[in-house]
Parts: structure tokens; sequence; C-alpha cells
């Protein structure tokens, strides 16, 4: 069910809220978090997907708020999804006047559920310090996702000089997969020193700088990583050793190759995570993640990135 609610203030918004799940027997019960959601017009829809996707394991209030653009008016327009168009989820989407988005602590305190944990994601803008916007101080966790933004290098490289825990850009969670397998690789014998990686993919796609960061900073080594043009993500690592060494390809974004001294090759299906993946693997840790602190603080000076 999708309620149109315009010129409207936030207080009416929770009433309204209140209503619909007193006449449809709708229940906040089992929410679990507060997951407000800082977005742009176009990607309003696929946010909402996202977190209905992720709310089947994490039953939330998303709370999606948008900038309409420059006014004079501070007329509030809002919407009001429950059942079956808001997953396991309500749904409440504001859309507002860039002045009164500025203040999105304000904007959204009325509707949060009370005592339970603030999430607070922005999909494609990545704010120079999250921990310092309205929303992002009132939050225990943080999610930025640099893949979609205007500058992801750039971008990753800023939160690294403004980090504090809490925060987690989505680029790492989409090298989870890819970790666990290559420490499984390096947790197998022989027990020698890695002496140098080499990474191959989307040069300007930040999960590579962070994948090197991780292994640079666990393995005492220098990373390098080469553009591939018209790669698909991370396509390829290597791992150089006295005795052979390890290399996991993955050409297609679909399935990965392992090869290994005096093994015989392995294939792994290895696609690309989407979004909604991502999403509900960071809303299992409301907590601060210090594996990702230490890599984008310490180790992303060791990634050295070739054109």
């Amino acid at each position: 069910m999708i309620i149109d609610i315009p010129d409207t203030t936030a207080s009416k918004v929770a009433k309204g809220l209140v209503k619909i799940r007193e006449e449809g027997g709708q229940v906040a019960l089992g929410r679990v978090l507060n997951l407000v959601v800082i977005a742009r017009p176009e990607e309003i829809e696929s946010s909402i997907q996202a977190a209905n996707a992720a709310s089947s394991e994490h039953p939330c209030r998303v709370i999606v708020v948008s900038d309409s653009g420059p006014s004079e008016s501070t007329a509030l327009d809002a919407q009001i999804r429950v059942g079956g168009d808001a997953g396991a989820s309500e749904v409440i989407v504001l859309k507002a006047a860039s002045e009164v988005v500025r203040h999105t602590d304000t904007l959204v305190m009325p509707l949060l559920l009370p005592d339970a944990p603030i999430v607070a994601w922005w999909p494609s803008i990545v704010p120079s310090k999250p921990s310092a916007e309205p929303i992002g101080a009132m939050a225990q966790t943080r999610l930025t996702d640099s893949v979609n933004s205007d500058s992801p290098e750039a971008n990753l490289r800023t939160l690294r000089d403004n980090h504090v825990p809490g925060d987690v850009d989505l680029a790492w969670t989409r090298a989870t997969v890819w970790r666990g397998l290559l420490a499984t690789a390096l947790d197998q014998p022989p027990f020698e020193p890695v002496q140098s990686v080499e990474i191959e993919g989307d040069s300007s796609h930040p999960s590579l700088d962070l994948l090197g960061a991780w292994l640079g900073k666990a393995l005492d080594v220098r990373v390098t990583i080469t553009g591939i043009p018209g790669a698909q993500g991370l396509t390829r690592v290597l791992l150089r050793r006295a005795s052979g060494d390890i290399e996991f390809s993955r050409p297609d974004g679909k399935r990965a190759t392992l090869r290994q001294p005096n093994m015989p090759e392995q294939h792994i299906n290895l696609p690309i995570r989407s979004l909604e993946e991502c999403l509900a693997e960071e809303l299992r840790r409301l907590y601060p993640d210090v594996f990702y602190s230490e890599v984008l603080i310490d180790g992303l000076p060791r990634v050295e990135t070739k054109p």
C-alpha cells in the first residue's frame, strides 16, 4: 500500500503512520533498526528496492530523504509505503527543498523508532566527513558507497582522511568474498611469505584499492593495481611467492579460477555482489568495523595504481 501525503510536516506523517497501522493491523514491534537514506531523486526507487530486499533479514523502518532542489518553499511532500510495497519494513519517503533537507536530523526525528539503532546510508553522495553530517552525528553506523559516486578514488581518500569508527564504505563490503577466498588459499601449505601482490581490473573501482590495502597491510608487501579497459570490477589477483604463485582470475565477472603450484585448477562461482547483498551484510554488524578502519588508514598508502 502506498499513500501520498503532499504539503505536510514530519509530525503529521508520524501520526499518519500510526493511523495506518491501527486501521490496517500493521505493527512495528519487529522492527530492529532505523535506516535513514540520503538519496538523489533518481535513486529513490533503487534504494528502496535494496532496503526492501535487506529487510527480509533486518526488518526496519526506512526513511528516505531526497533534495527536491533550491526553493523558498518549506513544504514537505511525503509518501508512506507498507505491506507488499515495503517488504518487511515501513518505508517513508520525504521530498523537500534543499534548505529543509540540510536539517536532516530535525526532519527525521519525529519518525524514528525509539530505542532502535540508526544507520545512515548515502547510496551515491559521499560526504567528506559522514560523522559530521546532521544524520551522521546521530547514527551508530554510516554507510557510503564510493563505487557509485562521481569521483570514486578521490572520495575514498577523503573518507580515509576524515574516518571515525562507525564509518563503512560498501566498496569494502563488495570485496568480502574475495578476502575470504584469499585468506583460505594463504592458510594452506607451504606457509611462506608473499613477496608481492598484483591486482587487475577496473582501476577506478575502489574495491580494488581496499582489497589491495588489506593484502598490503596483512602481508606487509607493496601492492600494484593495473587497470584493464572494459573490466568488470576486480578480475585478477596474483600473489607471488618463491615456490610459485597463487592466482585468482575472474575475467567474466561470474566465475573465478584458482591456480596454485602442484594443484589442479579450481573453479568457483564468484558473481559480482549485488547492492542488496552488501547492504544486508552491513546491517548485520551494528558496531564499528575495526578491520576496515585499519585497512583504510594504514593500508591504502601501500597501494600503487598503474594506468
